[in-house]
């Protein structure tokens, strides 16, 4: 039974990177009280849904840049001294949020301007967060290191938002951002913890920070089909099946009509990604990677292509006044978790193996980029096939176009389907 369970090898016998997912778990869990902590504050202050939707703008735009530039830096510096001082900085805006709270500054425009301070410390430290675990981990324990950041990620986005709540309804806004500024210490003991983390020479190598640094990443990424493909995969699955966008009307009136069955929906997603976790046993021995990932954002898309099918039928009034619909709804978004884990965890691992080290956290932010943006253009695109065709075929035609370029992308590029974990080649 062990072999189908997480494996937490690298946890028990790397310290090093045990201190690190015990840092980064804390601060995930930590930032999810922020995260529902502002929402909640500029609604408070606003009384405006749009206001709540500007914090995402706030936060995505820093983000993006910060993390090709964070790339560049990673490469061209010590990695523990650029982590160590990104995760400073993260620390002073979860200060900053958590004093103004305390001053009663009630003010939406020094919210904004602290969220976007907040993402751009955030986009300059996770690309070298990326690119530091190959350094500490060896390739073959290199999938359960990422099966561990999965699981810890999606137990932080299921209760996260959860205790956050629970810690502003019952001790206001300053307590939830004084806990994550708290949760931040032990993020910083284990970058402090760190050996150095110099660059390595090698293709790419950058001599120093900046804009041209940048661009011979994407030099890189445009003549490495195998790498290439794990970021158009993506694309295919977040842009054309992320169907998040369409869970406030399937809450409000298909499916449940209260705001309970958009958090039910929403942690059903989250639940798939603890789930593979703790099961990652199962896949993380699999050696053709390529295989495993092509597989698994195909079955991504039919997952969501039942979701839409049930909503489909739900809207028709089928099942009508009867909890199925919802309780399909959920099991079909949970197997699809599953499935976007799974494919995250593959792809990560492609990347970290195939990429020499002098080019890695370039590469890891350029996949911070198609991470985050691909989601907010996802919400576009099936916010607006919502609008037209209505959301259960939003998401089944969206679902099913990325269905299809899963196998023309595949056809392009057979030689993914042949990418040995043993023999990684970029």
């Amino acid at each position: 039974m062990a072999r189908f369970l997480l494996d937490i090898s690298p946890v028990r016998e790397i310290p090093d990177f045990r201190r690190l997912w015990m840092g980064s778990t804390l601060s995930m869990l930590g930032n999810q009280f922020t995260v529902i902590a502002i929402s909640l504050e500029v609604f408070e202050l606003t009384r405006s849904t749009f206001a709540v939707g500007m914090v995402g703008v706030f936060a995505l735009v820093p983000l993006i840049v910060a993390g090709l530039y964070g790339g560049s830096i990673g490469d061209a510096s010590d990695r523990r001294l650029a982590g160590l001082w990104t995760t400073v900085g993260l620390f002073a805006m979860t200060v900053a949020l958590a004093a103004h709270a305390w001053l009663d500054v009630r003010s939406v425009g020094v919210l904004y301007g602290i969220v976007a301070l907040h993402s751009f410390a955030q986009g300059l430290g996770q690309p070298v967060r990326g690119a530091i675990v190959p350094r500490l981990v060896p390739a073959r324990q290199l999938p359960a290191a990422n099966a561990l950041f999965q699981l810890t990620m999606g137990s932080c986005l299921m209760v996260g938002p959860l205790l956050g709540a629970f810690t502003v309804a019952g001790l206001g806004f300053a307590w939830a951002y004084t806990l994550d500024a708290l949760s931040f210490a032990v993020s910083l003991w284990a970058m402090y913890k760190l050996p150095p983390l110099p660059p390595e020479p090698g293709e790419g190598g950058a001599t120093k920070a900046g804009f041209r640094s940048v661009v011979e990443g994407f030099r890189f990424l445009a003549t490495r089909p195998n790498l290439r493909m794990t970021f158009l995969l993506d694309i295919a699955a977040m842009v054309f099946a992320m169907p998040r966008v369409l869970f406030p009307v399937l809450g409000a009136s298909v499916l449940g009509g209260d705001q309970l069955t958009v958090g039910l929906l929403t942690a059903s997603l989250a639940a798939g990604s603890v789930i593979s976790g703790v099961f990652s046993g199962t896949f993380i021995r699999i050696n053709h990677h390529g295989r495993a990932c092509a597989a698994a954002v195909a079955g991504w898309a039919v997952c969501i292509m039942v979701f839409g099918a049930v909503v489909l039928l739900a809207s028709r009034g089928l099942g009508a006044d009867t909890a199925w619909p919802l309780v399909l709804s959920c099991a079909t978004l949970v197997a699809a978790g599953v499935m976007d884990s799974v494919s995250m965890l593959f792809r990560t691992t492609i990347l970290q193996a195939a990429t020499p080290d002098s080019l890695r956290s370039r590469l890891q932010g350029i996949f911070i980029v198609v991470v985050a943006g691909g989601p907010r253009l996802g919400d576009a695109v099936l916010g607006a096939g919502g609008q037209l065709l209505g959301p259960g075929w939003a998401a089944l035609a969206g679902a099913a176009v990325c269905l299809v370029l899963v196998l023309v992308l595949v056809r392009a590029f057979p030689g993914f389907l042949r990418y040995d974990a043993r023999d990684p080649q970029p």
